[in-house]
């Protein structure tokens, strides 16, 4: 091998060298974004999606009774009842979830609620269900985060544990 052919070997080595600690570099500076953020974007931005859906199920109750009669078709339940219970979910759960308090019980309630509203109502939306379950489940699993009121309240709580 020539003189040059080598050269030119080692400087794409060198360079292919400064690429992989560019990238781990990267990698380093990204893991040290607090988690704290992620997990309280996800819990404000799920919160939202079942927070105005609430809203609209108030502003026009007679609305959100059709719709539970003929388009939803939610099983075992009255109408009045579903339509009851889903508003209500839809209003409270969210502000348990953006708060961060009691955020497992309310990610419970809007995952099971997800589930029915994927099997029972809008099957072929799943993408959209799937991503709701997935944080829902994540909460559920891990709780609401460093940013919440449940952290705050498990700190002192177990404290002396």
């Amino acid at each position: 091998m020539s003189a040059t052919a080598m050269k030119s070997t080692a400087s794409r080595a060198n360079t292919a060298s400064r690429a992989l600690e560019l990238v781990d570099a990267g990698r380093r500076l990204l893991a040290r974004f607090p988690l704290s953020v992620v997990e309280f974007a996800m819990r404000v931005g799920v919160g939202a999606v079942f927070f105005k859906s609430g809203l609209t199920k108030i502003a026009s109750w007679d609305a959100t009774l059709a719709l539970f009669e003929n388009e939803y078709a939610v099983p075992l339940l009255p109408v009045e009842l579903a339509a009851t219970l889903a508003a209500a979910s839809e209003l409270a759960c969210p502000v348990l979830l953006v708060f961060g308090l009691g955020a497992r019980f309310g990610a419970a309630v809007l995952l099971g609620m997800t589930f029915v509203i994927q099997f029972f109502v809008y099957p072929e939306n799943w993408a959209e269900h799937l991503l709701w379950a997935s944080v829902f489940s994540y909460m559920l699993t891990r709780g609401a985060g460093a940013l919440s009121l449940d952290h705050l309240l498990a700190r002192r709580l177990f404290r002396a544990r």
